[in-house]
């Protein structure tokens, strides 16, 4: 009698196929599972870490700011919101000059309104020789060109600052000065008011909770939107 698996070749190689596909599926599947439970592991990594901080959390670098800050959130809300009202309210007051300058370092732009406090500290100078000096001092720190914090002036008036610090005088940086308050009024200012750090502090919230609060939500959503239950891997 004829063996029946050279009688049927094709149903020999098919049944040896499917023992093949048996043989893997388990083992794929499994692959499958580990992979995701890693996944899954490293994600919960990263949002422990993103618990352990805040958006101000503070470093030996900002530990001063950071103290100043939660000074400036016992204030009350009445004052913090007259922040609000006008950028020259929020910058008159002590507790709101620290909170827009943790603002700026948040967005890298914090030499300008050092540059403003230095051109008020500038025209509080009686003695001539440390006014030229200080007169100096600033055109080197924020207006030559390369400047360490150079602020963002145009041509002309640069070239008035330098024209000026050769025989200065309190009212040397007034251009420059009013220049870089009216770039911070019309565009530091706005992203201020809805930036996290004013929304705690108006709320009476812990600094940087706002902050912790969304990226949490974003954490979740992003990156387990694309999850699948293990069943579809299959299909």
């Amino acid at each position: 009698m004829e063996n029946p698996l050279l009688l049927s070749p094709q149903l020999s190689a098919s049944s040896r196929m499917k023992q093949l596909y048996k043989s893997m599926k388990p083992f794929s599947k499994d692959g499958a599972k580990m992979e995701a439970k890693n996944g899954a592991q490293e994600k919960k990594n990263r949002l422990s870490l993103l618990l352990k901080k805040s958006e101000l959390h503070p470093n030996p670098t900002h530990l001063d700011t950071f103290e100043k800050l939660t000074n400036a959130s016992s204030d009350s809300p009445e004052e913090i919101k007259k922040w609000g009202e006008s950028f020259d309210k929020l910058i008159s007051q002590k507790a709101g000059m620290v909170a827009f300058t943790a603002f700026l370092k948040s967005e890298f732009s914090e030499e300008n309104i050092e540059f403003w406090m230095a051109c008020e500290d500038y025209k509080k100078i009686k003695d001539p020789v440390q006014l030229a000096l200080k007169a100096k001092e600033i055109y080197k720190s924020f207006i030559e060109k390369d400047a360490p914090k150079e602020v963002n002036l145009d041509f002309n008036t640069k070239e008035c600052a330098s024209q000026n610090i050769s025989h200065p005088t309190l009212n040397s940086f007034d251009t420059a000065q009013t220049k870089i308050y009216t770039l911070m009024e019309q565009d530091s200012y706005p992203r201020f008011l809805k930036s996290n750090l004013y929304s705690d502090l108006l709320n009476g919230r812990p600094l940087g909770y706002s902050a912790l609060r969304r990226r949490s939500r974003s954490f979740t959503f992003n990156e387990f939107k694309d999850a699948q239950p293990d069943f579809a891997i299959w299909l």
